[in-house]
Formats: structure tokens, sequence, C-alpha cells
């Protein structure tokens, strides 16, 4: 029986998907999912599509909404759970890297190491960032901005959510693979009153996430996408162009989603995990529930993918926070 059990792990971990037997592969009937943010932020709506669609795949799937000190507590918490199975945690590149790597650069010490103190399971979904500028601002391709900025150093300012915000990093990016653009950057406690002030034009620009408030904005004629920073076009403006289009062929600023257990959790649940929330993502109804929110799936990203996405983006932003300066 034990050699039967050891070939069925293996089946799990590097075969075909299926219903193990073994109790290795088993979940708790109860799964909690951390969520490092308050109910109805962007953690909470990705994580609450998530548990609805693999409930009937993993069992009960209760969301714990732990939204103090920045999510900071509630990522500690994942990381010093057993690895059982039973808690998991629903993160993104603010929580597992954007978030680490400036406490690195500030000098202060770690509360979490997103590569040692968690096993990246699966990532499965995005959400894509845009230039956007003020509708007064007259320039209507990224080409254009970029030169106004040349013109006119330290003319434009950007509004962003505050410092380490994504909004705040990617502008950074931005200013940097343009060619070390001198645009000054303006905080907010906050996207909502930073997007106010770009559309009665106190702020030149920022860098929003597609929302589907953004594009009614858009539409609207109160400000004024110029690019969207993906790899391809996104489907609610396919008229306008990516950044890579555009003459910026690194500026990708997506902000990922992720399925994350504490360090330990045996294969064969990690697995089983990852291959019903790729089966998911792989379902078009599925796929049109998140793109409704303002979502788009991430597919075929399997264990290995998935931890090596996640070193690519701490290398990949860890550049851009140290040219920049950034500490918090």
């Amino acid at each position: 029986m034990k050699r039967l059990c050891i070939a069925w792990i293996w089946l799990v971990a590097w075969g075909p998907a299926g219903t193990g037997a073994c109790a290795q592969d088993k979940l708790p009937r109860t799964i909690k999912l951390v969520v490092p943010s308050a109910a109805g932020g962007v953690h909470d709506v990705i994580a609450r599509l998530w548990a609805d669609r693999l409930q009937a795949d993993l069992g009960t799937i209760v969301i714990d909404n732990r939204g103090s000190s920045g999510g900071a507590i509630a990522v500690v918490e994942v990381a010093r759970a057993q690895p059982d199975g039973g808690m998991l945690l629903l993160a993104s590149n603010s929580t597992h890297v954007l978030r680490p790597l400036i406490w690195g650069a500030s000098g202060k010490q770690l509360a979490f190491d997103p590569i040692k103190d968690f096993q990246m399971i699966v990532v499965f979904a995005d959400n894509a960032t845009a230039l956007a500028v003020t509708a007064a601002l007259p320039v209507r391709t990224l080409k254009e901005l970029v030169a106004l900025a040349k013109a006119g150093p330290g003319k434009l300012t950007y509004a962003h959510a505050g410092v380490g915000a994504s909004s705040h990093v990617a502008a950074e990016m931005f200013k940097q693979l343009a060619g070390g653009l001198d645009i000054l950057p303006v905080p907010y406690r906050g996207m909502g009153p930073a997007q106010t002030d770009v559309i009665n034009g106190t702020i030149s620009l920022f860098v929003p996430n597609i929302t589907g408030q953004v594009v009614g904005l858009h539409t609207a004629g109160q400000i004024r996408l110029l690019a969207v920073n993906a790899a391809a076009r996104h489907p609610s403006v396919p008229e306008i162009e990516t950044a890579v289009e555009g003459g910026l062929p690194d500026m990708i600023t997506q902000n990922f989603f992720a399925i994350f257990a504490p360090i330990g959790l045996p294969r064969a649940m990690i697995e089983r995990v990852n291959v019903a929330t790729r089966q998911a993502v792989a379902e078009k109804a599925y796929q049109e529930r998140l793109a409704q929110a303002g979502f788009d799936v991430i597919v075929d990203m399997d264990v290995e993918r998935s931890a090596q996405f996640l070193k690519d983006e701490l290398a990949r932003w860890d550049r851009v926070i140290k040219t920049a300066g950034i500490k918090g």
C-alpha cells in the first residue's frame, strides 16, 4: 500500500490531474483564504471570484479579510501557519513584490521573505494598467507625451496612491524607460482623489488600473488613455495601443494575483490547487466573469512557471525601485 501511495503522489505531481486517495493529496474540508485587504478591495473581489468557482473542486473556502497594516499582518500570519492546506493566501505584486523590495531598499528588516517563507501555488489573473492623461493635455499618443515631457522638464506631474503603490512604481518605470523623464510625483491617499485631480486638470497624468470606471471616463472624454501597459491590447479598449507599440517594449505593468501557501505544504496538495485553478481559468464562462470585474486570466501557469514568474517580477521591479530611489 505504501508503494501505491507514493506512486499516486508522483502521478498527481508530474502527470495528468486526478482525484487522489492518498492522505497527502487531501485538503482540509474547510480552507481559510486570507485576503490582505478589507472587504470590497481589489484583493477581496478577485479572492471571492476564485473561491466561488473553486469550492466545487476543493471544498468549502472561507474568506478572511485582514486589511490592517496594509495587509502585512495577514501575510505574516499565513507564512507562520501550519502547512496543512487549511490556510492559503490571496496575494499580489503589491504584497509579494513591491512591499518587500521597498522595505529592503529602506534598510528595514523584512517581515517576511516572499520566496523563502511561501510556496507559490499558482498565478491565475492580472489587472492591466494604462498611461492616462488629463483631457486638456495636448497629446494623443504615447510618443507625443514623451516628446512633451522632454520639451518641458519638470512641467508635467503625475498622481499616485502613495509611496510604493503600484501607481507610483509604474509611473517611475515609465519615466525610466522613456529616457529619464522629469515628471514630478504628487502623492495622494488612494487612487480616488488622485483620479479626481487628473480629471479636473490639476495633475497631468497617472497610471490607473483598467477598470470599467476608467474606461468610462475615457469614453466620456474626462481623461485620455494613451497606452495599455501590457503585451497585448486590452479587449475593453481595443483601439488603444500598447506601450510596446508606442515604443516602450519593456513597459509591462500588470498587477498579478496568485494563491500562496506556507512553505512545507505537500506537493500533492499544491498540485491539486494548481490544477483546479488552471482548469477554471481555461473556461470561457469563468474568463467572462473575471473580465466583467476588470480582471484578465493568466493561463497555463503550473507550479514551476508560477514560481519563476515571481522571481522574474522581483528582479524586474527591484531595478526600477533602486533606480528611482523609492523608500518607505
